[in-house]
């Protein structure tokens, strides 16, 4: 039975009459970028400052028919020049969240992530889709399909806590991680169930908080209730996971865009691990997306987030 979309909706009421955040928004030269921004604004969610060609970025909205009402511009010819200067923006609190325009995630991330003037963090920086489908059993959070290719097991780690921060922001006191693989038994042939076991153990040991975890996991059975029963896995994770961390990007962005795509999801995407909200967004995403991912970003900043201090654990593994 399909289930009603109201997750978003509900962030939408949480948000509804807070002051708009101010958002820089990274080289916005498509069409899709430019109608997110004049969304948000137009629903008092953010005030953007668009960052790149101002000329083109107004003739393609005029074009279009537009209106840029609410934004301001700083004017940037390339999307080098906007990538860096949204970083140094958002580092100097100019605005308080970063989203992704039309450039290259390639370009985006290496600013993002720059030693000297990026907005690195102890943390490393992943990406957490969030997707509420109709035929899913809750909202699910997937991480990470976007930025971490083939993470080892330290950068896992961070991929699960990250993923964790965000759910309690997002209202999950206690979200239930699945640490997925193709199986639920300990393989040493799938370097993915090792690895899900290590983080258990890490869970175990306090490396890991805030969550209940297992794993591994396969994606049935951390889902489906009766597929747990069926496989005979019993967990307190089992049919009921919040948050699915895959083992490597092109599992996780092909399942979230499967969900998206194929399984109607409404979706937001974010980056976690820097010192502002970052959305990060494929070029080819709606303008629903990009204004979901808005939201996600507003409630990050409602509970006061600003990235991971250094830590013990952080500095000495």
């Amino acid at each position: 039975m399909m289930r009603s979309l109201h997750f978003f909706d509900d962030l939408a009421h949480t948000l509804s009459g807070h002051a708009p955040m101010r958002l820089g928004v990274v080289y916005p030269c498509s069409l899709p970028a430019i109608e997110a921004a004049a969304e948000v604004a137009r629903n008092n969610l953010a005030q953007p400052v668009l960052i790149g060609p101002e000329g083109h970025i107004r003739q393609l909205a005029s074009t279009s028919g537009v209106s840029l009402a609410g934004c301001t511009f700083i004017d940037l010819p390339t999307a080098e020049e906007a990538a860096r200067h949204g970083v140094r923006m958002a580092g100097d609190g100019e605005v308080a969240a970063l989203m992704k325009g039309s450039l290259h995630s390639r370009i985006f991330l290496h600013e993002l992530g720059h030693h000297e003037g990026g907005l690195r963090t102890a943390r490393r920086m992943s990406h957490v889709y969030v997707l509420d489908a109709p035929q899913a059993p809750r909202v699910l959070l997937v991480s990470d399909g976007a930025v971490n290719i083939a993470p080892d097991l330290e950068s896992r780690r961070d991929i699960v806590q990250n993923s964790i921060d965000l759910a309690h922001m997002l209202g999950m006191a206690q979200p239930k991680v699945a640490l997925l693989s193709a199986v639920e038994m300990v393989n040493p042939a799938l370097p993915s169930t090792l690895d899900a076991a290590v983080l258990c153990k890490m869970a175990e040991r306090g490396q890991i908080t805030g969550a209940v975890m297992d794993g591994p996991l396969a994606l049935d059975n951390a889902v489906s209730p009766e597929a747990a029963r069926c496989k005979g896995v019993v967990s307190p994770v089992a049919g009921q996971a919040d948050i699915l961390v895959v083992p490597d990007l092109e599992a996780g962005n092909i399942l979230a865009k499967q969900m998206t795509f194929i399984g109607q999801a409404r979706a937001a995407g974010i980056v976690m691990g820097m010192r502002v909200p970052v959305i990060l967004t494929s070029r080819a995403d709606p303008v629903a997306v990009r204004v979901l991912s808005c939201m996600v970003a507003a409630v990050m900043i409602r509970h006061g987030y600003g990235g991971t201090p250094a830590t013990c654990m952080d500095q000495c593994g």
